[in-house]
């Protein structure tokens, strides 16, 4: 019986798993949308959907918390300081998944693509604010 366990092993070991996952949630906060299959879409929402939590608590024990996950100072500091503040005042709900119409080529795996539901605002260009200015 499989009760109280959580999670998809999708053929891989668990280091192997945890590291992939890792390296996923990485590419999502660095990226903001990332494409992928479905089910590994699925998994990794509940990692990175975690760590946004952890981030709007904004205190040195959530910044530990969030670098064992993603082991890299930069990206902590961009989490805590540009993407949790986004999300402050929600409840969950902090990605997307989006399916793709085609599944991929080799093995006919359902692809989508994850994002965070509310993306950085590209920043406007030098030549279109001084075409505005005009």
């Amino acid at each position: 019986m499989r009760h109280r366990k959580a999670g998809r092993k999708l053929n891989r070991s668990d280091s192997h798993r945890k590291a992939m996952f890792r390296n996923m949630a990485k590419s999502l906060l660095t990226y903001e949308r990332i494409r992928t299959t479905e089910a590994k879409a699925k998994e990794l929402r509940r990692v990175v959907e975690k760590l946004i939590t952890t981030a709007l608590k904004n205190d040195l024990h959530a910044r530990r918390q969030a670098y064992k996950t993603l082991n890299n100072h930069q990206l902590v500091q961009r989490l805590f300081d540009e993407i949790a503040p986004r999300f402050q005042g929600g409840n969950g709900g902090y990605t997307r998944i989006v399916k793709l119409s085609t599944p991929r080529k080799g093995d006919c795996a359902p692809m989508v693509i994850i994002e965070l539901t509310k993306r950085a605002e590209p920043e406007a260009a030098p030549e279109a604010e001084e075409a505005k200015a005009e």
